[in-house]
């Protein structure tokens, strides 16, 4: 008896194996757990171009995407031609996207209000996520609230749209997101202050959204810090056709994301006597990090 369970011992275990191994296989090729055939897997993250104001605070509401679910494929991009610049406008009743096959699909949200201002120098917060049809996304509509605000030399402002409208639309490409695993898309909104407020007279101010789409395996990232902070540095990285800005944290880190490959200019401006000062020609490349270590400033 001993020596015929020995003999099909051997057997019993390939066969395991052979198990194991059809069902890893399987397993890679699958989508994640939740996600059907037909489905796709959302996540848009927020972060912040700093501007000069001490806090900015969105009441974020509700966040919608527009799917073509006659497209397959979500990275199928037939405008690549569009500029950044364009994408981004307040919602006035457009009827282009009144058909079959273009559907509304709300995300899941944390109803609030965000400080963006606190999401920079590479933080950010999950804005959006959920489950919606597979096909081309093609555009991510944004519900403000009323509690829309900035504080200014610790003094609270409102801050309303200039023709009172409450849904901002952003314009995508096909190539606009990340497939971290299969059917499992992430994508970045980066809120830039500078240019999404107006100051229109003292004590008055409007927001005109400018929103720049980015993920992280498409454009680089560029960090150091700057010391002292006494100098209360202002960092501005540029190069002939885009240019982003940050401001340190207390200990001078600072990083900037959502870069195009090529070669960039790192100006800091200084303040308290301190001089600028300019480091050139640091490479960016896409998916990386580029550290310019540290810069010290002197009188």
């Amino acid at each position: 008896m001993k020596n015929h369970l020995r003999n099909l011992r051997w057997p019993l275990v390939l066969l395991c194996l052979m198990a194991i191994v059809v069902y890893a296989c399987q397993k890679d090729n699958s989508t994640q757990p939740g996600i059907g055939p037909n489905q796709q897997k959302l996540s848009i993250h927020l972060s912040d171009d700093p501007g000069f104001f001490d806090n900015v605070f969105l009441d974020i509401r509700k966040v919608e995407v527009l799917v073509d679910t006659c497209t397959s494929d979500p990275n199928d991009d037939d405008d690549r031609n569009w500029d950044w610049r364009d994408r981004c406008w307040w919602d006035e009743d457009r009827h282009d996207d009144k058909d079959n096959c273009q559907v509304w699909n709300s995300l899941g949200v944390a109803p609030g209000v965000y400080d963006v201002l606190s999401l920079r120098n590479g933080a950010d917060t999950l804005l959006a996520g959920g489950i919606v049809p597979k096909g081309k996304v093609k555009k991510i509509r944004i519900t403000l609230g009323n509690n829309n605000a900035l504080v200014k030399d610790s003094v609270r402002y409102p801050l309303k749209s200039a023709n009172g409208q409450v849904k901002i639309i952003v314009k995508l490409r096909g190539d606009d997101w990340d497939e971290v695993t299969t059917g499992d898309f992430h994508l970045w909104l980066d809120f830039d202050i500078n240019r999404s407020i107006i100051k229109v007279r003292n004590g008055q101010f409007i927001l005109r959204p400018f929103i720049v789409v980015f993920t992280l395996k498409t454009t680089g990232s560029l960090s150091g810090q700057v010391t002292p902070a006494a100098a209360w540095p202002v960092v501005t990285v540029a190069n002939g056709t885009d240019t982003a800005y940050a401001l340190p944290w207390f200990n001078g880190q600072f990083k900037v994301r959502g870069l195009k490959a090529g070669k960039y200019n790192v100006f800091i401006n200084a303040s308290n006597g301190y001089q600028d000062k300019t480091v050139n020609d640091i490479t960016v490349e896409r998916n990386k990090n580029t550290d310019v270590g540290r810069i010290v400033l002197v009188k």
